[in-house]
């Protein structure tokens, strides 16, 4: 029979997928003797059977009640007993962090005769217990009943008037628990459920649900989150931080999530419960005066955080609780960071011998090293700083104020930077969170959830701004001075320093950047870039793909081998006509006789030639991969409606037309495309065009002989049966063997057809660069300049896919097509050299999979290259790690 609950003795670290991260680090402190509540876990598997069936799976609730027992026998005290009382917690965890997203319900086993019971265990301390009550009820009402939490928000802020929380006494407690039970009855239809273990069955069926809530299924495709993982059910024994001044909870990091130095890091709130300091409803104190207030306790954190570093190798996010005076641990993980702090741990981790080198690579990623090449403030520029909070995650972030998530998420989709400015966020933020380019509060901590959740995202965040006086409902803050910021006005936020300004202030390069540049040496004193300098010259040294660049001008060119690119993998030509030249195009195209098509083509060549040997010289005996022309007409022909209209208004007498433009009326009706995208273009342009891709094989054959050590690689494009190449491969051979220029002469492999009849075209082709742009066009059967507006957001919202097809590349299409071609290409043609030049040549994903599939090199942007250096490293990695095992 299937087991689905297992008591924390039972888990480790390594039980993950079935335990979740929360489950299985509980049960590895458990192992470690550190001081964890007793409870058990309930699986996953239990939560994906729920999902799918709608009901627990058989066994189930007596398993719940077997570890149940176990637990009251270990703790010597009964669910819910009236004089003595047991409470639990039900806790969310996925086997990754997901903050905030999913439920959690508090002190559940309290009702109306074991609160007292509650206040006996706790000396007497009749306020500490209807406090546990009281957010027992509002907990449970809006997580399980699902009441909208504003019922009861609105009643405790009533209630408080100008105080805080904590100066409410038993009695107003007590009334306020009649209010919140009146709420439930109210909006719920129904009481609140006095049997503690109802109250435990609901909750965890709350949990399992959460796993499919909204804010849960953005987060997880934000973050990729695979969404059949399902979350598992943590009931542990309640400690109480709410029990007085001796008592508190907090967060701690083992290291500074924002920047990776050592130190004591993390936030305390006294007299509280965890979901206090996450929430931000109250401000916390530093870590640190935790020593002052409890020397004790404090002294026993710093050992067990110390022995949890050691023990993970990592840096470590702790919640704890100390109830009167006793420390329990109740949660530990890996982490989050920001960018900066993760190439730095990485390095730190090195230098103190816990882990090596090799893994110090994999512990970073891609993505992280292009949010560090984000800019920041420009340090000279004026400002006009208004107010100061916690540098919570870092980066420089310039936008409209706005003060709702769905305000935020209309004026970016409107292609307006926005900063989301709130008091505190909670999960409901999440969509206005993704959104902004930063996010600003005037309450919480580094642990609050705005903190937390915008590191894990990468964006800009300052919390805590204290001075703020923050209106949501009138859409506008306060700030010291007399300065009030209404929705709309531009503010400028650092979340290095916790800055926030009036106006927008100027940004400048990343030293990140600047050291990718070669403008800034690596300093002794800049641990960033020390940290990334060393991460990268060891991914170089361990990966096997090259990284090459796309690049179309000596200028990105240049650029692309500063940023480490060991040559150019698509130099599309095309991009060379745009602006005043287009019209030499156009004369080609709309040639009406041999003469006049000679004519165009001789004004052209000088042209490509200089091109040519201006990008050979920038690359100084790389090899460029030179793609022949492939614009779809009509990006290089006058727009029909407007030269119809224009014709059309000449002929009614109400406007002029010259006679050129009735000819090109003429020719763009004769050569108008319903779709130019599956046009004429690419290879077949060449042939239909004679002379065309002559002109342009004898520019770079000319251009290769004037640059010395210059290696050229013809690439023709849009090629679908071994015909085309092999008629275009003849003219270029000649041509080149003429010139005494030695090049390959390879194809571009972006329909599927090409890619199905790969050992075919191998036969004629030296090399294949596969463009996944158009091969997953045609793959799909959409276009990404329609689509991606059209429906692609709803197809996200749905899971059709994760994430787009055209960001990363679809491995069980797209990438099936490029492994085919690969495996048949180099079956025909041994050692026949395969890359890659679409944009997915800069995802770290894509780049994986193209390490995987054997290619030898990944084509990107210039600025994408560091991206795909270090990812090539960590692939190399990964399957050197996998090999082993």
């Amino acid at each position: 029979m299937a087991k689905y609950v297992y008591d924390f003795t039972e888990g480790n670290r390594n039980l993950k997928d079935l335990l979740g991260g929360k489950g299985a680090n509980l049960a590895e402190m458990t192992n470690l003797g550190l001081p964890v509540p007793p409870g058990f876990t309930i699986t996953t598997e239990a939560c994906r059977y729920y999902l799918a069936e709608g009901r627990v799976p058989d066994g189930l609730q007596e398993e719940v009640e077997r570890h149940l027992d176990e637990l009251e026998q270990a703790m010597g005290r009964k669910l819910g007993q009236t004089d003595d009382p047991l409470l639990v917690s039900v806790r969310s965890g996925a086997k990754f962090s997901m903050p905030g997203m999913m439920e959690t319900v508090l002190n559940i086993g309290l009702n109306d005769e074991s609160v007292h019971g509650l206040a006996k265990q706790a000396g007497g301390n009749e306020r500490f217990a209807w406090d546990s009550y009281r957010r027992l009820i509002q907990m449970f009402g809006k997580t399980v009943l699902g009441i909208d939490g504003a019922h009861f928000e609105g009643a405790l802020d009533r209630l408080k008037g100008d105080r805080e929380d904590t100066d409410l006494d038993a009695g107003e407690l007590q009334g306020l628990v009649e209010t919140f039970k009146g709420i439930v009855h109210e909006q719920a239809g129904r009481e609140f459920p006095a049997d503690p273990r109802e109250q435990m069955r609901l909750a965890v069926m709350a949990v399992f649900d959460s796993w499919n809530a909204p804010r849960a299924i953005l987060y997880r495709r934000q973050e990729r989150i695979p969404a059949d993982l399902g979350t598992a059910v943590n009931i542990v024994a309640m400690v109480f931080g709410n029990c007085g001044n001796d008592s508190g909870t907090g967060v701690a990091f083992t290291r500074d999530p924002g920047s990776g130095q050592q130190g004591v890091y993390g936030d305390y709130l006294q007299n509280a419960q965890g979901e206090d300091v996450v929430a931000g409803i109250r401000n916390t104190i530093p870590l640190q005066d935790l020593e002052r207030l409890d020397k004790r306790c404090y002294d026993e954190l710093l050992e067990i955080m110390a022995t949890l570093e050691n023990h993970y190798r990592d840096l470590c996010d702790i919640e704890f609780t100390i109830e009167r005076g006793k420390l329990w641990m109740l949660q530990t993980r890996v982490g989050k960071r920001t960018a900066a702090a993760a190439f730095c741990i990485a390095t730190q981790l090195v230098d103190q011998g816990l882990i090596s080198i090799d893994e110090a690579v994999t512990r970073v990623t891609g993505d992280q090293l292009a949010k560090l090449m984000f800019p920041r403030f420009d340090a000279d520029a004026a400002k006009s700083r208004i107010a100061k909070g916690m540098n919570a995650s870092p980066g420089a972030a310039v936008g409209k104020a706005v003060f709702s998530s769905e305000r935020a998420v209309e004026l970016a989709g409107q292609g307006e930077d926005v900063i989301l400015v709130r008091r505190e966020t909670n999960p409901d933020d999440l969509s206005g969170m993704i959104a902004a380019r930063g996010i600003l509060t005037s309450r919480g901590g580094k642990t609050s959830h705005a903190a937390v959740v915008a590191r894990g995202m990468g964006k800009t965040c300052v919390c805590g701004a204290e001075e703020l006086e923050v209106s949501i409902e009138e859409r506008r803050f306060a700030a010291p001075g007399g300065v009030t910021v209404s929705e709309g006005d531009v503010i400028s936020i650092d979340g290095t320093t916790g800055e926030v300004f009036v106006g927008e202030v100027p940004v400048v390069d990343s030293p990140v950047v600047e050291y990718f540049e070669g403008k800034e040496a690596v300093r002794e004193d800049d641990s960033l870039v020390r940290a990334v300098d060393r991460i990268m010259r060891h991914a170089d040294e361990k990966r096997r793909l090259g990284v090459r660049a796309n690049a179309d001008t000596p200028e990105d060119a240049a650029r692309a081998r500063r940023f480490g690119a060991q040559g150019i993998g698509l130099c599309r030509t095309e991009h060379m006509f745009l602006g005043e030249r287009r019209r030499l195009v156009e004369d080609l195209v709309l040639a009406s006789g041999e003469e006049e098509r000679q004519a165009a083509l001789d004004a052209l060549e000088p042209l490509q030639r200089a091109d040519f040997a201006g990008i050979f010289r920038a690359m100084d005996g790389l090899p460029v991969t030179i793609r022949l022309i492939d614009p779809p007409l009509h990006e290089f022909l006058p727009d029909l409606t407007d030269l119809s209209v224009r014709v059309a208004l000449a002929d009614a007498g109400a406007g002029e037309a010259s006679d050129k433009d009735r000819a090109l009326l003429t020719a763009v009706k004769r050569l108008h495309e319903q779709n130019p995208m599956l046009g004429l273009r690419g290879v077949r342009l060449g042939l239909v065009i004679p002379g065309l891709f002559a002109m342009q094989v004898r520019a770079i054959a000319q251009a290769a002989k004037e640059v010395p050590g210059a290696r050229p690689e013809i690439m023709i494009p849009l090629v679908a049966a071994v015909q085309e190449l092999e008629a275009v491969r003849e003219e270029a051979a000649g041509i080149l063997a003429e010139a005494g220029v030695d090049a390959l002469i390879g194809t571009m492999i972006e329909t599927p057809r090409a890619a199905l009849t790969a050992g075919q075209v191998a036969e004629a082709a030296q090399f294949f660069s596969f463009g996944t742009n158009d091969l997953t066009q045609m793959t799909w059967g959409f276009s990404r300049d329609d689509v991606e507006a059209a429906f692609f957001s709803r197809y996200l919202e749905l899971g059709m896919f994760g994430v787009s097809p055209f960001e990363t590349l679809d491995r069980d299409g797209v990438g099936r097509l490029v492994r085919l071609a690969a495996d048949e290409g180099r079956a025909a043609r041994p050692g026949l050299k395969l890359g890659i030049c679409g944009e997915h040549g800069g995802d770290p994903d894509s780049v994986h999979f193209c390490h995987e599939a054997g290619l030898d090199y990944v084509s990107c942007s210039p600025f994408r290259i560091p991206v795909a250096r270090l990812e090539a490293g960590r692939a190399a990695l990964s399957q050197n790690d996998s090999d082993t095992r």
